[in-house]
């Protein structure tokens, strides 16, 4: 195994997951070719995978690596679903996948020895998918993990670097495109003279920055998000954001509004290939008292209003819900749960072209990482920027009893 100096380190040590924050070029995927290849070589009947952020990034990134590294070892190989089976030094053979997240629920059910789950800053719901799906493939045979990326503002990644100083089984490592003694640093010098310093310091340092050109640079994970969902008291209103989607995610977000206009986001609902009844039946459940969908819509639209739903008007103005959205953030008084995983990473990754920002930026954001953030602000736009009196909250009885036992003051995360 030839690793340098850094790769070493982290390949010779023993806790069971270990969690690599590096430069770009610091040889993330060289080093994971080589692990997985000495799983596999070294254990009998040795199940690997390794997961990219898309099957396609999966093939562009590791796949010809992977067969260079393993080519002695190589039994037969498919190319088309991307699997080696690799002989081992025991006489039987171990088997390496390569898989997008995007598919991750074809893993649901598996069995792994170990996983690799590369450029981990990019994931959506990663705490969900992990939890819920690639952890439990780890269980029964008491698998490895090793989690490899470069930041990307202060998201679910910051959150699992930092993971080592509360679980005694992580393990996480910094090193920047420097620790590759293959890179000419004359090199790295000049991508700093062309970058901005912040660029620079996330994409080759591997500092936590945040992202350039944030559409919501207010947003932060330490103030804005909470844990408690007895939160409110004096509830006066729950709205219900809808953005529709089908091969997109669609987004269902739960707003509850209290008597002094602050706005809680208490539930999402966040899934591909949806059909509008189902898409309204989870919406039906949440006790709403209107529900502003995306108007783009206008059959879906009807549909709700023919099920009784309180429809309520949207303005599609991008910047201008933008903008009241930020004004509630920088006052204070809009607060996200912690269980709101695809929001939250919107909300850290949603960006204007080019590294546009600020209130009066001249672009739209790009359009992508956008579904939840459209729901929020096809909400917020609308009622947090109407005046008047607020309905006393004895008026609202909420739909959710578990909500209604008790209304302790909202205190945000430290």
């Amino acid at each position: 195994m030839k690793l340098t100096p850094a790769q070493a380190v982290i390949a010779s040590d023993k806790h069971r997951f270990r969690v690599v924050n590096s430069g770009r070029r610091f040889g993330k995927t060289e080093l994971a070719a080589w692990e997985m290849k000495a799983y596999a070589v070294f254990g009998t009947d040795r199940r690997i995978a390794y997961i990219a952020p898309t099957f396609q990034q999966a093939r562009d990134i590791a796949w010809q690596t992977l067969k260079r590294i393993c080519l002695d070892a190589i039994v037969n190989v498919n190319e088309s679903r991307l699997e080696l089976t690799l002989k081992n030094v025991k006489g039987g053979t171990s088997t390496i996948w390569l898989r997008g997240w995007e598919a991750i629920e074809t893993l649901r059910g598996q069995r792994f020895d170990f996983i690799v789950i590369d450029e981990v800053a990019m994931m959506k719901n990663f705490w969900g998918n992990w939890q819920e799906v690639i952890r439990p493939t780890l269980t029964d045979t008491v698998g490895q993990g090793l989690f490899i990326s470069t930041p990307k503002g202060f998201n679910h990644w910051y959150d699992l670097y930092n993971l080592q100083s509360k679980d005694s089984d992580y393990k996480s490592f910094h090193y920047t495109s420097y620790d590759n003694p293959h890179v000419p640093a004359t090199e790295l010098d000049k991508a700093k003279g062309e970058l901005t310093e912040d660029r620079f310091a996330q994409e080759y340092l591997a500092d936590f920055r945040k992202t350039e050109g944030l559409v919501y640079k207010e947003f932060d994970r330490h103030v804005h998000v909470f844990d408690d969902k007895e939160i409110i008291k004096a509830i006066v209103m729950r709205h219900i954001g809808i953005d529709w989607g089908f091969t997109n995610p669609c987004a269902v977000l739960e707003i509850i509004e209290d008597r002094d206009r602050n706005f809680y986001v208490v539930s999402e609902y966040y899934q591909t290939s949806k059909t509008t009844e189902e898409i309204l039946a989870h919406a039906s459940t949440l006790g709403g008292n209107d529900f502003f969908p995306d108007p783009a819509e206008p059959d879906r639209i009807e549909e709700m209003r023919r099920k009784k739903m309180n429809v309520r008007e949207v303005n599609k103005d991008v910047t201008a819900g933008i903008d009241s959205v930020r004004r509630l953030l920088k006052n204070k008084k809009l607060f996200i749960h912690s269980s709101c995983f695809n929001l939250i990473w919107e909300l850290e990754t949603y960006s204007y072209k080019d590294g546009k920002q600020g209130l009066n930026a001249p672009e739209e954001p790009i359009k992508e990482n956008d579904h939840a953030c459209d729901a929020l602000r096809y909400v917020l736009h609308m009622v947090s920027n109407k005046p008047g009196q607020r309905p006393p909250a004895a008026q609202f009885i909420p739909n959710h009893a578990a909500r209604t036992a008790t209304s302790k003051q909202f205190i945000p995360r430290r």
